[in-house]
């Protein structure tokens, strides 16, 4: 990525810069309205683009920035019957960072998962692959708009 691992780390979890980006997800909040997740915070997400009919609910389980966000899916929602990613950050140069996303997918009803996995799991990679190409671009021209922003708030200013 064309950013520091915190920077990186912010534009996804803020929803307020996801937003701007995201081709994945139209909308996602933080049930009882927190700025970003936390371990053990709740997200409604509904898809983005031709997505837009799917939501899917996810718990957090692991929020350390800048280092890694993991989170399951609570319940089901078409056309996945398990859902759960990880997203681990590191620098690797000043300025750029790697970012590492590790899901495990399933699909559902379970008599049809033969038939709707090998077509769920390659929909969900091209648009895991789409949705991190607007990340990346979004970030080589805007993230310094995130810097200033984060330095905004540790300075006490606007969130």
């Amino acid at each position: 990525m064309p950013a520091p691992s915190d920077v990186v780390f912010d534009a996804f979890h803020h929803h307020v810069w996801r937003a701007r980006w995201d081709s994945l997800v139209g909308n996602a909040r933080v049930v009882g309205g927190a700025p970003c997740p936390y371990v053990g915070a709740e997200t409604e997400n509904t898809g983005g683009g031709l997505l837009r009919g799917l939501s899917m609910r996810t718990r957090f389980v692991t929020f350390d920035r800048p280092h890694v966000a993991a989170a399951h899916m609570i319940g089901r929602s078409f056309p996945f019957s398990r859902w759960a990613a990880s997203m681990r950050h590191r620098d690797t140069a000043p300025g750029r960072s790697v970012l590492i996303y590790v899901y495990t997918i399933e699909s559902g009803p379970r008599a049809l998962r033969w038939l709707m996995e090998p077509v769920v799991a390659r929909i969900f990679m091209r648009q895991t692959q789409r949705r991190f190409a607007r990340m990346q671009a979004f970030l080589a021209t805007n993230a310094h708009e995130v810097v200033e922003w984060q330095r905004n708030r540790q300075e006490g200013g606007a969130a």
